[in-house]
């Protein structure tokens, strides 16, 4: 059961530093995936 909660507090861990560090760096999907006459906001 311990390691359990240990694996779903590492996935939500992993998911978050993710979330912000490809935000952070500019690789979200809206920016890789738009053309250039789309406004980006």
């Amino acid at each position: 059961m311990r390691a359990m909660l240990i694996a779903f507090l590492a996935i939500v861990v992993i998911g978050v530093a993710a979330f912000f560090g490809l935000n952070q760096i500019g690789f979200s999907s809206a920016e890789r995936q738009s053309a250039p006459s789309v406004r980006l906001d």
